[in-house]
């Protein structure tokens, strides 16, 4: 699996624009899987560092109890609604997917969560299978998707 770095390699004006958006806002919504694999989304901050992108919880939140029974996760950024007189202007949306790795060593929790509040918590480095970018084409008749899965690098798809 990918790191965000990776990424940022093999597809840098994508990339760039993908972390614009989840960068504009400070809550996402993550994605997990519940023990009867029913999905669960929550509110999650995540910050790039290091080449890598980052996400925690609470200390045994649901979400960080989900991702140690089941690394796999989609992560949304926060959406706007499209200016009705300009939808071309909307900035998009973004969504990643993969599976985590919970961090566990004190120093690396530490020196990657510097802003946490005091106490135990969870850390996850995501490993990223597929980023896609989607956004409203020009004109404003189709969507414009840009899709970017591990080893198959960068597709592009209208959608009218």
């Amino acid at each position: 699996m990918a790191s965000w770095a990776e990424v940022e390699a093999d597809a840098p004006e994508f990339a760039a624009a993908v972390r614009r958006l989840l960068d504009a806002h400070r809550h996402k919504t993550l994605a997990t899987l519940r023990r009867d694999g029913s999905p669960r989304i929550s509110g999650t901050e995540a910050q790039f560092r290091d080449g890598e992108l980052w996400f925690g919880g609470m200390w045994l939140s649901r979400k960080a109890l989900d991702l140690r029974r089941d690394p796999r996760f989609a992560l949304h950024s926060a959406s706007v609604d499209p200016d009705d007189d300009d939808p071309a202007a909307w900035p998009g949306d973004a969504k990643l997917s993969g599976r985590v790795e919970e961090i566990t060593d004190p120093a690396r929790v530490s020196e990657v969560n510097k802003d946490a509040p005091p106490g135990p918590s969870h850390l996850f480095r995501a490993d990223i299978t597929e980023v896609v970018l989607t956004k409203v084409g020009s004109p404003a008749d189709h969507l414009l998707i840009q899709w970017w899965r591990e080893g198959k690098g960068l597709r592009v798809f209208k959608r009218t």
